[in-house]
């Protein structure tokens, strides 16, 4: 199996690809290592991964659950609501790295990871307190003041990502690296009951979201990695959508995250590239 070239990135669109990466075809049994944030492991949406760290939110319908048993995998899944990149790297906690999942007989990786990074759905769900019932601040006291990423936090999360590529590199070289980037939640243009935000906040949440993307597309490209361009993928499924992919407030089940179609779509959008 060869491993994938650098500077060689395949956007799973539905757009034409370009590069390399292994030309064996994923065997049944293979091992597969999911490894991100909340919105890998599936917050809310279905009961929890037995012998799971509660607190992670690990669900058995998550995305690479879904891949695994339709493909056939042997999954290794070790995502973690609130995990940031520093947490796939290095110890949390009582949990140790994501990474050490990552074993040389790996044969594919799938990473969803950076919104936390850049404090994006805490600053939407920051951004709704005094707006929506059951988002009211305490008596006498304001609601927080929400935070926003700057420069210097999209170029750490740059770094942080192509370390996590270094590393599974170095330790699987057969693995197949796939970034899966973001489920899109607010619309391009206007809001919704289910999106309660000023305009001001959506401008800010819409340019957090596609610089994240855009990073996570940087990253992905320099480091050889396939990309899974679900930002692109959720066009028209945001949550003012008839089928959404991503919940607002109040969110079905969980706020500001991926619903249950959002899984299916991203692990049937993955079965198909990994055909």
């Amino acid at each position: 199996m060869r491993a994938i070239l650098p500077g060689a990135v395949l956007f799973l669109s539905g757009c034409a690809t370009t590069g390399h990466e292994p030309s064996s075809l994923l065997a049944a049994g293979a091992r597969y290592v999911a490894m991100g944030s909340s919105y890998a492991a599936g917050a809310g949406i279905g009961p929890l991964v037995p012998d799971s760290p509660k607190r992670c939110g690990r669900t058995q319908n998550n995305y690479a659950h879904l891949l695994a048993a339709r493909k056939g995998l042997d999954l290794v899944d070790v995502s973690c609501g609130g995990a940031t990149t520093a947490h796939i790297l290095g110890p949390w906690s009582e949990l140790p790295p994501q990474i050490d999942a990552v074993t040389p007989d790996t044969r594919l990786v799938t990473v969803t990871i950076g919104g936390n990074d850049l404090n994006y759905v805490r600053s939407l769900m920051t951004s709704t307190c005094g707006r929506t019932p059951g988002m009211m601040p305490p008596v006498g006291r304001a609601c927080p003041t929400v935070e926003w990423p700057n420069r210097s936090d999209y170029q750490a999360l740059e770094d942080h990502l192509r370390q996590i590529a270094h590393e599974v590199r170095q330790r699987a070289p057969q693995a197949r690296l796939v970034f899966v980037d973001y489920v899109r939640i607010v619309p391009d243009a206007g809001g919704c009951a289910e999106v309660p935000l000023d305009e001001a906040q959506l401008a800010a949440a819409r340019e957090t979201f596609n610089r994240m993307a855009e990073v996570t597309k940087k990253a992905a490209s320099a480091e050889g990695a396939v990309l899974l361009t679900v930002s692109q993928l959720s066009k028209g499924h945001e949550a003012c959508s008839s089928n959404p992919w991503g919940a607002g407030h109040p969110g079905k089940p969980a706020d500001w995250h991926p619903t249950v179609a959002g899984h299916e779509a991203i692990a049937n959008a993955l079965a198909t590239r990994l055909k």
